[in-house]
């Protein structure tokens, strides 16, 4: 069919956001079962057509396994790319894993032309090399995606710099979308990190200068702490007075008061006669002086006045979050500690290979505010969360919401002193 023109003459086009989407490892499924194969990749084309369409696209083209759908929302491409994965993810997990049927999606914003019924150009050829550099089961974007969205969905991305793309004539920046609100984490390559030897040398450089930086604020934070220790320790410590200033009686008695020393008692500087027996001398009034604490009573009434809280303790109990409309409801044992006027916590996330880690601010009131996000060993934030609530005696009770919608509830009891 001839290009479509208007009745200038001249060749239509316009911006749309391209999704392209292909199965992985499509030849090796079928080689090993055509029928079973087909049948499987029947039933998940209708869920992927039906998502489409509730996401207000269209699908202008199909060849074999490949799909191309158009989108005039970027959102919206978006949210149906991360729809489809989660819901072709629960029809796989039925499937032994030699024999999912998993999508690589790859999603474009960009100038296209129109052919009939049909789109062509860049911006289409650029969303189908995206789609070759995602995982199966994952999704990669272009750049002009990503500026789209990056403050309308609740997603985790992974930058892939700029990458080179057969027959396409400039770099593109990429982006893997690694986690969705709601759902498990999407498979998603590694960022670039196989440069050339120089840019190694550069990155394990910039490394030594951040460990150096990190040591240097250590250590002045360490020697920090030692001063408004010793400060504290000054001012709860009294100033210890001279021998002879504590030995002087705190009133004055007359002179016809002082004790009267014997004729026989011995004297300052003269020595005693051999075989004379010596007399102890009038037992002087004693006298109460206040005591002065010592540096070690000082320094421990200090760190008291710092860090006694009312609430101070340990807590454990359980966190619980909502159910979503693809997670189950569910709760797990958690911990945290109380000391003065702040609440901190670690512990093992329910995914194996992430940390959930909790800080908060607890008021005299026992109001409390807490923020607990998890962190994988590489350091990224995966998920946060944002908890309000009281605690009273012994109790802690909070809720809120992940940033990402989901609700979260924390039900706590003092369980120790703090450690």
């Amino acid at each position: 069919m001839p290009d479509e023109r208007d009745n200038s003459g001249i060749l239509q086009r316009k911006l749309a956001t391209i999704l392209s989407a292909d199965v992985a490892s499509f030849s090796r499924l079928m080689g090993e079962d055509e029928e079973g194969t087909l049948k499987t990749f029947r039933g998940h084309k209708k869920v992927f057509e039906s998502l489409v369409a509730m996401h207000r696209g269209r699908i202008f083209n199909t060849a074999g396994d490949a799909i191309l759908a158009e989108f005039s929302s970027a959102v919206e491409a978006v949210r149906c790319a991360t729809d489809i994965q989660a819901a072709l993810r629960t029809r796989n997990d039925q499937l032994a894993v030699s024999r999912q049927v998993r999508f690589r999606i790859g999603i474009n914003l960009g100038d296209v032309m129109l052919q009939g019924e049909d789109l062509m150009g860049d911006g289409v050829n650029v969303a189908a090399r995206l789609q070759t550099a995602a995982e199966p089961g994952g999704i990669c974007i272009s750049g002009s995606v990503h500026d789209q969205i990056r403050n309308k969905l609740s997603l985790t991305f992974h930058s892939l710099g700029e990458q080179n793309f057969k027959n396409i004539q400039e770099p593109v920046r990429t982006f893997s979308i690694v986690e969705a609100e709601g759902q498990v984490a999407l498979p998603a390559p590694k960022p670039a990190g196989t440069g050339s030897g120089a840019t190694k040398w550069i990155a394990a450089g910039l490394v030594l200068a951040l460990l150096a930086g990190g040591v240097y604020w250590g250590y002045t934070v360490m020697e920090r702490n030692k001063a408004e220790t010793a400060r504290a320790i000054a001012a709860a410590t009294p100033p210890v007075l001279p021998a002879s200033e504590a030995a002087r009686p705190s009133v004055e008695k007359p002179a016809t008061e002082q004790p009267v020393q014997p004729a026989n008692a011995a004297q300052p500087g003269a020595a005693r006669r051999a075989g004379e027996p010596v007399v102890a001398p009038a037992e002087a009034p004693r006298k109460t002086t206040p005591h002065a604490p010592t540096r070690s009573e000082g320094a421990a009434a200090a760190t008291s006045a710092v860090a006694a809280g009312l609430h101070d303790g340990v807590y454990s109990g359980q966190i619980c979050y909502g159910k979503t409309l693809n997670l189950e409801a569910r709760c797990y044992r958690s911990e945290g500690t109380i000391r003065g006027h702040k609440i901190t916590g670690q512990w093992p996330a329910p995914e194996a290979d992430r940390t959930m880690i909790l800080a908060g601010d607890v008021a005299t009131s026992g109001n409390v505010k807490i923020d607990i996000h998890s962190e994988k060993p590489d350091g990224t934030v995966v998920v946060a969360m944002d908890l309000t609530g009281t605690v009273h005696d012994g109790l802690i009770k909070a809720s809120g919401t992940f940033r990402k919608g989901r609700t979260a509830t924390l039900n706590w009891h003092k369980t120790a002193a703090p450690h």
